[in-house]
């Protein structure tokens, strides 16, 4: 009775150990063939001198500033995989994972898990209010400061959105053209009776799929913002803040406006190729902590979260060096990580984590 007792425990520790590293891989990305095997042994994914660096600590104590990519990216040896070092489930994937600052973080080297101090997963049951409060104070996912004008501003726009945007007609004295703060304008094409708070956008320079040539979206210079005062087709609406001068023929966009998201970094869940389309903040290269858009978008499988590797994109020369002019394709080199934020049908925004070297439009993304 005392060994069926004992194999029968044995049996439902191995059959949990299954059942989370299954989760794991559905989760992500870890290969179905490692998952099953590690779920058979009944040992974790990875050893821990494989998910840790070598300087990492025992323990961490929290600090305002953290974020946890940068938490990760200092004692894990491939920070994206942060959430399966934590045994995030899917309850708490949907519920963020709130940490805050003076909090300690235990690095187990005997499992290669992470969790926070004073519990197995280092969870403590919050009332709504006090969740609610207290979310302000939690350190994010990644930095929020260098995403947030991304989050609300229409930077990019995708062609259809720009064929269906309304557009300023005309001013309220009729011959005058350029608008700001406080001026009355005539707006047509609002089909959401329901909308009253607009962004103005212009439309700028094109941005061409590397791939196919093919226009995918358009830049978009941020002008301001306006509120309806009278629906209808044209529709008035007032200028209530100007960044730059408004003209007749800019366009307009329902307000976005940011809520919470739980980034939680992710491996695509199926392979994809992209490219780099643009690089924003008026640079012509982009480096850690810059954000960048792809060629890709929920049609393609991504979605807020997805990790993708950053490579220079094999460029094709002539070879001289033995008189032939042979064609040569040079291979790709791993440039740094991509973090995506934000993602429209057909082009996403990403924030560069971390790269080796300078990343320009034109390099390519793959699995991490």
């Amino acid at each position: 009775m005392t060994f069926q007792k004992k194999s029968s425990t044995a049996f439902s520790r191995r059959s949990s150990a299954a059942l989370l590293t299954l989760i794991a891989a559905s989760l992500f990305g870890i290969g179905r063939a490692d998952a099953q095997t590690s779920a058979v042994s009944g040992t974790t994914a990875q050893r821990s001198d494989e998910v840790f660096v070598s300087s990492a600590p025992d323990q961490y104590t929290v600090v305002r500033g953290d974020t946890l990519w940068g938490i990760a990216g200092r004692f894990l040896t491939k920070p994206w995989r942060w959430p399966e070092i934590w045994q995030m489930n899917r309850d708490q994937i949907r519920n963020p994972h709130w940490i805050y600052p003076g909090q300690v973080i235990i690095l187990d080297r005997s499992t290669g898990t992470m969790r926070l101090a004073g519990g197995p997963n280092g969870n403590v049951k919050l009332s709504p209010q006090i969740r609610s409060e207290q979310a302000s104070t939690a350190i994010p996912s990644i930095p929020t400061e260098a995403i947030e004008p991304y989050l609300t501003q229409p930077l990019i726009v995708e062609t259809a959105t720009m064929r269906d945007a309304a557009r300023v007609v005309s001013s309220k004295e009729g011959e005058r053209v350029v608008l700001g703060k406080g001026d009355i304008a005539y707006v047509a094409g609002i089909t959401d009776r329901s909308a009253v708070d607009f962004q103005l956008f212009r439309p700028g320079r094109e941005l061409k799929d590397p791939d196919t040539g093919k226009v995918i979206a358009y830049q978009a210079d941020y002008l301001g913002t306006a509120q309806v005062t009278r629906a209808g087709d044209p529709a008035t609406v007032a200028i209530t803040t100007s960044k730059m001068e408004i003209g007749i023929g800019d366009r307009l966009l329902p307000t976005t406006r940011a809520g919470i998201i739980n980034y939680v970094p992710h491996a695509p869940a199926q392979p994809i190729t992209a490219r780099v389309v643009a690089v924003y903040s008026g640079v012509a290269y982009a480096g850690p902590s810059m954000v960048i858009a792809i060629n890709r978008g929920t049609a393609d499988g991504l979605d807020i979260g997805t990790v993708l590797s950053i490579n220079s994109f094999g460029r094709t020369i002539s070879d001289k060096s033995n008189g032939s002019r042979q064609a040569i394709t040079l291979p790709e080199e791993r440039k740094g990580l991509l973090f995506v934020f934000r993602v429209f049908d057909h082009i996403s925004y990403g924030l560069i984590t971390s790269a080796n070297t300078t990343v320009e439009v034109g390099d390519s993304l793959t699995q991490p």
